[in-house]
């Protein structure tokens, strides 16, 4: 499958232009071999006039181009859209390689360091006289933790991602500058071999993913990924420091761990339960102690030093005397006998934990370790044994990765959230409250008097919940899962489930409704005013992020809560929601009502004296928070960092962002260096312009009534979007456990954010990212006539807040096609409505791209991002043949065409176009 004619750059990217065509050329080859030169030729045929189409906007190539894709019968339909969906998805891998490569090169050829580095940043704080007290007291602190979900955004199944890991790293290892001639030939064959094994696999899941499957899926980039790279990312710093010359006091601390939802996060979705809890937390334990086994067999291979040659200390040897193996091949090797009496124990520990056996047997029988830091007291006795001896350089080996992975990892691997609905919690508290209180109807109380008889339950070690009482069975469900994660603490420790999310929170008594149940658990014990994870309120809704400041500064204001947080260590986090509100009220509004919540929050806290941690949950796409993390981070409002963030990592950004080792390094460093810079760097006074506030508001509040007049005001919008958009098909794709809308709904209102901004990146239009702005400035200009819009220039200029959000608008406006999408417009069987939806979407569409152009002083889309606009500009002519079809299939399904491979085809095209477009969800 060729790839076009070379676009005109510079010679840093002859190396991604030769990957694309050498990936592109094996998969040509693959589709003649096994579909057929006819086949072949069609491919060709599309790409071709595609290409002349994008290109010189050829009409008649256009024509063709339609012609073609039209005659295609669904069988063969199916082998077209597998072509162009691969192709996507073989052009990511060599992006994604060409990334690394450059990163490389700029580390080791540029006379600075590069922003979004450590190194950048520490350059930063020197310069900026930040004191090394200061930098120490950050890392104390620090806390940094991109948190793993299973939002269904990721279309790909296992197998094909593994086969894609496989790819890349043989991409990788042809960077090679001393590969032989004959090298590079088994190379192109392993490549070979690959991209046929992933023509041959069906990219669509047959079954709907159950919860633990999801666990695993998760659990695989830790293999792949965490493991190993985080104590590399550790290792990385600690040089780094070195060469700033930072001195830590107390060593470098492991700030930076993984959080995790998958298996715990029961909003929505009823899979989740106590059994899918416990078997979650399993997993995880196993993947740690697993790893660590390993480690420790080969550091055992390692570490032959014999006593008659190099001395030991006394803690090691007792260690090594207290080991099962008796050889006589290894009494003169303490070292060796030391590491398998600490493997022995660690055997026992994976059988009381995990109820499992380990693959190679201990020499003997031990104790199990009572927890991690057991088991690092060991390995620490290790370390100072070989410093202490002349071996320092064998102790900051193989030992220190060790060690720092059982430090970051435990016996857990990853926090692992608990979440659910208040509504739920308020049903599910109300029944128990009914059942001892007859007379009480809970959910007819005021706010006022909900929390007063909340209090009073807080204020007793009384149970609610009786064994001689019958419950419903989601009340059943919800206790018995709190009491499982006590249960659950007892074998694993608190940092195993560290803290419950409430969705929808609207007011305090959801945080003591969720703490009385806790208490029924366990988890609260009111006498001792003992916590043992953290209760996180997400607000959602606009609504919510605009009360969200009034309700925490009552909760704060409360004896018994405030009580309760001493022994959190006077900490509470709050979690902000990027999808929904963006869902309820469109990008601009969301982003600004995000960032007002924020500065309101921080003023709260700092007079309640508690310290405020957020937790930020972000989606893949603009429109549900996504965009570079680096710029998010710092665009945060003045105080709002204070080293610690928590962010969700979703979908398909996990595989993005994780899947390569050196990609996932890149990531991870990035959070680091942006906690690091936001709040050492962002002085406390660096609040933005009055007037730019009040220009924010004007242009917040035009965007909410464009936004809300079309898609909840609009007669008939909810049917536009549904016939327009493949939400009904994506119900269908197996990429989740959970179920697309909340409630059994066709409103807008029910639907969840992902379903909702993945439909309208499948048709290209992608709405949730941009509507509204073009109406914002168009009212703010006939407001200020006269220098507003060059006020809005200088908020871009010099406001990173705003800046922030409109280059997020810039990259997805640019992946945006107003063309496409009036082809899916055509969908719309009532032809008025239809007119009158689009006619409203293109003009909003137009307003806000001259708009935007306007005030980022750019004739063009992606004009400061070059490299983002060049592989955009080569992936539409693979990606418009896949809507073309996309549009065809829907077409003929909706008109009771019931041949499956209509269905399929349409499935495909979902897949091929989400991977064009990359973060689409």
């Amino acid at each position: 499958m060729h790839t076009g004619p070379a676009i005109e750059t510079e010679d840093k990217d002859l190396p991604l232009r030769e990957d694309i065509r050498l990936l592109g050329r094996i998969l040509g080859d693959t589709i003649r071999e096994q579909s057929g030169e006819a086949v072949y030729d069609t491919v060709e045929n599309i790409r071709q006039n595609s290409v002349r189409f994008r290109r010189d906007e050829d009409l008649t190539a256009r024509r063709d181009l339609e012609a073609t894709l039209n005659s295609l019968k669904p069988k063969d339909a199916l082998q077209i859209i597998r072509a162009f969906g691969f192709f996507s998805h073989l052009a990511n891998i060599a992006e994604d390689q060409h990334h690394i490569r450059r990163t490389r090169a700029h580390s080791l050829s540029a006379a600075t360091p590069r922003e979004g580095t450590i190194a950048h940043s520490l350059t930063r704080i020197r310069q900026a006289g930040i004191p090394a007290a200061r930098l120490d007291a950050f890392f104390a602190g620090a806390m940094v933790v991109p948190v793993l979900t299973a939002h269904p955004t990721e279309v790909r199944r296992k197998s094909a991602i593994d086969r894609e890991m496989e790819v890349a790293e043989l991409i990788a290892e042809r960077d090679r500058s001393s590969l032989t001639a004959a090298e590079l030939a088994a190379n192109e064959a392993a490549l070979r071999r690959a991209v046929l094994t992933l023509w041959q696999t069906n990219p669509l899941r047959s079954t709907r993913l159950r919860v633990i499957d999801e666990v695993a899926n998760g659990l695989s980039y830790y293999d792949h990924t965490f493991l190993a790279g985080l104590p590399r990312f550790y290792a990385d710093l600690e040089e780094e420091l070195i060469a700033a010359d930072v001195k830590l006091a107390r060593g470098l601390p492991s700030f930076l761990r993984l959080g995790s939802w998958i298996g715990g996060d029961r909003d929505g979705n009823p899979f989740v339960t106590e059994d899918v809890l416990r078997a979650a937390l399993r997993a995880q334990s196993g993947r740690a102690l697993t790893y660590y086994l390993d480690e420790l067999h080969k550091l055992g291979g390692e570490l032959s030093l014999d006593s008659r040659l190099v001395g030991v200390s006394d803690a090691l040897a007792e260690l090594a005397a207290r080991s099962p193996d008796r050889s006589a091949n290894r009494q003169h090797e303490p070292y060796r006998r030391a590491i398998t009496a600490i493997y022995a124990r660690l055997a026992a520990t994976a059988r009381v934990l995990d109820g499992r056996e380990v693959a190679q047997q201990a020499i003997g029988d031990a104790s199990a370790y009572r927890d991690s830091n057991e088991l690092l007291a060991d390995l620490s006795i290790i370390d100072r044994s070989l410093v202490a001896n002349g071996s320092e350089i064998l102790a900051a080996g193989h030992l220190k990765a060790v060690r720092r992975a059982v430090d970051v990892f435990g016996f857990h691997l990853a926090a692992l959230d608990l979440r659910q609905n208040s509504d739920v919690h308020e049903r599910t508290v109300g029944e128990m409250l009914g059942l001892v209180q007859p007379d009480l109807e809970y959910s007819a109380l005021a706010e006022p008097e909900r929390i007063r008889v909340l209090l009073m339950e807080l204020t007793t070690a009384r149970p609610l919940s009786s064994a001689f009482l019958s419950y419903s069975a989601e009340t059943e469900s919800e206790v018995a899962i709190l009491r499982a994660t006590a249960e659950e603490h007892r074998r694993y420790g608190p940092t195993s489930v560290p803290h419950y999310v409430i969705s929808k929170t609207t007011g305090v008594s959801d945080i003591l409704e969720t703490a009385v149940l806790l208490k029924e658990a366990g988890i609260l014990r009111p006498r001792l005013g003992a916590l043992d994870l953290d209760i996180v309120p997400l607000f959602e809704t606009i609504e919510d992020l605009r009360n969200c400041s009034t309700v925490m500064d009552e909760l704060l204001g409360l004896p018994e809560y405030a009580r309760l947080l001493e022994s959190r260590g006077r900490v509470q986090e709050v979690m902000l929601g990027y999808s929904d509100s963006n869902k309820d009220g469109g990008f601009l509004t969301s982003g600004w009502e995000l960032y007002k919540a924020e500065i309101a929050l921080v003023e709260v806290f700092r007079r309640h004296d508690v310290k405020l941690r957020l937790f930020h949950g972000r989606g893949g796409s603009v429109g549900r928070g996504g965009g570079p993390s680096y710029q998010a981070i710092l665009a945060q409002p003045a105080g709002a960092v204070q080293g610690a963030i928590r962010i969700t990592e979703q979908g398909e950004v996990i595989a993005s962002k994780y899947s390569n080792p050196e990609l996932a390094r890149r990531n991870l460093e990035i959070l680091a260096a942006a906690t690091l810079e936001a709040t050492l760097l962002q002085p406390e006074t660096a609040d933005p312009p009055v007037r730019y506030l009040a220009a924010m508001d004007y242009l917040s509040a035009e965007a909410y009534r464009a936004y809300r007049s079309l898609v909840y005001e609009s007669e008939g919008f909810d049917r536009f979007f549904r016939e327009s958009t493949v939400i009904g098909e994506i119900a269908n794709l197996n990429i989740g456990s959970r179920p697309a809308s909340r409630k059994p709904s066709e409103r807008i209102e029910d639907l969840r954010a992902i379903p909702w901004v993945f439909s309208w990146a499948q048709c290209r239009l992608m709405l949730p990212g941009w509507y509204g702005l073009g109406s914002a400035v168009q009212a703010w200009l006939e407001l200020q006539p006269d220098g507003g819009m060059q006020m809005l220039q200088a908020m871009y200029r010099e406001w990173p807040f705003f800046q922030m959000l409109l280059s997020n608008m810039d990259m997805l406006l640019a992946k945006s096609d107003i063309a496409i999408a009036s082809r899916y417009a055509e969908l719309v069987s009532d032809a008025e409505l239809r007119d009158r939806v689009f006619s409203r979407l293109r003009a909003e569409w137009q307003s806000t791209y001259d708009a935007l152009l306007t005030i980022m002083d750019q004739e063009s889309l992606l004009q400061s991002n070059p490299l983002l606009a060049r592989s955009i500009r080569n992936r539409f002519p693979y990606l418009d043949p896949l809507n073309h079809m996309q549009i065809e299939l829907l077409r003929r399904y909706r008109a009771g065409d019931s041949d499956e491979n209509v269905v399929t085809g349409i499935h495909l095209t979902i897949n091929g176009i989400a991977a064009g477009l990359r973060n689409s969800g």
